[in-house]
């Protein structure tokens, strides 16, 4: 399986169906790569930081407390 996380130029205006509004604190140079991405991708910063957060669930291994030894 391939580890990449893929952004191509967006080509339809699709918009979610359910959404929640959230404030979260980020280091400043991980915005602005999210903003360059944006501007060259013509996607919203909100929309990649989602599909960002979607791969890292999807790719993520839990790992409880009892099995780290």
């Amino acid at each position: 399986m391939e580890d990449r996380f893929v952004i191509r130029p967006k080509k339809t205006d699709k918009k979610e169906d359910k959404s929640v509004v959230m404030t979260l604190r980020m280091d400043k140079e991980l915005q602005e790569r999210f903003d360059s991405l944006s501007a060259k991708s013509d996607r919203s910063r909100n929309e990649l930081m989602c599909r960002a957060l979607r791969y890292a669930l999807e790719h993520l291994e839990f790992i409880p407390e009892s099995e780290e030894e």
